[in-house]
């Protein structure tokens, strides 16, 4: 019956065109809040996608650091004594503040596949601050389509037993798909502490999916797909800005 919900609450977001191309060989793991594609190779999501409305913003559930292993992933995900000693966070891609809207999403946010190894002045500024500012866009907007990981490839450097890839950069693609105006942006920041305005790191949905591989809202109509992912309108996004 569980699972039988999950897809009920899944499946209605996949069916506005809003799904995230299956990536070759990886394991794709729908949970309450948020669904993402695992990558053995490097321990962690290759993408993690989830949409984010004004309601579940102010949700009033209070975090709960319960870091642990991801059952769901067959081949084993990451463990906590992999970051241990690291100097790296255990940084969330769908952020817990993005999850205060049920006890069961929140809790699942803390799962270690939900984690990438980020510098603590990385994860603590400007990724806290595009958190944020996505936050507030979902208040402003009511509902926005996410996705973020990090930018995955051959050579990273790597932590832990289970030799965690270190992404040197993290994206996140950016999806308004309310009436009247849609729109889209994309993120590109390095994964190092910056004071910079987040508009330096704005990109088209584009720019992300070459430097990924990977395609965003693959079957959305493609007039639609065209004119959202291949400009980025600054001024639509910072308004106040």
């Amino acid at each position: 019956m569980k699972r039988l919900w999950l897809a009920l609450f899944v499946f209605p977001l996949f069916a506005q065109g809003l799904k995230t191309k299956p990536i070759s060989g990886e394991q794709i793991v729908y949970r309450s809040g948020y669904s993402l594609s695992y990558n053995e190779q490097h321990e962690q999501a290759s993408w993690v996608a989830y949409a984010l409305t004004a309601d579940q913003v102010r949700g009033t559930v209070k975090r709960i650091n319960d870091f642990r292993v991801d059952p769901e992933i067959k081949t084993g995900s990451a463990s906590l004594s992999d970051y241990r000693g690291s100097g790296y966070d255990r940084g969330h891609l769908a952020p817990a503040a993005d999850m205060k809207w049920s006890t069961t999403v929140m809790s699942e946010s803390f799962y270690m596949s939900n984690m990438s190894p980020q510098n603590p002045s990385f994860n603590r500024g400007i990724w806290k601050r595009l958190e944020n500012q996505l936050r507030q866009w979902a208040l402003d907007e009511q509902k926005l389509h996410i996705v973020t990981g990090g930018v995955l490839k051959e050579g990273l450097d790597t932590i832990g037993e289970n030799q965690v890839s270190i992404p040197e950069y993290f994206y996140k693609v950016v999806l308004d798909y309310e009436k009247p105006i849609l729109k889209g942006i994309g993120f590109i920041l390095r994964n190092e502490k910056s004071e910079m305005p987040l508009e330096k790191y704005a990109v088209s949905i584009d720019s992300v999916e070459q430097l990924t591989g990977i395609d965003f809202y693959y079957s959305l109509p493609d007039s639609i797909e065209d004119s959202i992912e291949s400009i980025v309108n600054l001024s639509a996004w910072f308004k106040n800005q």
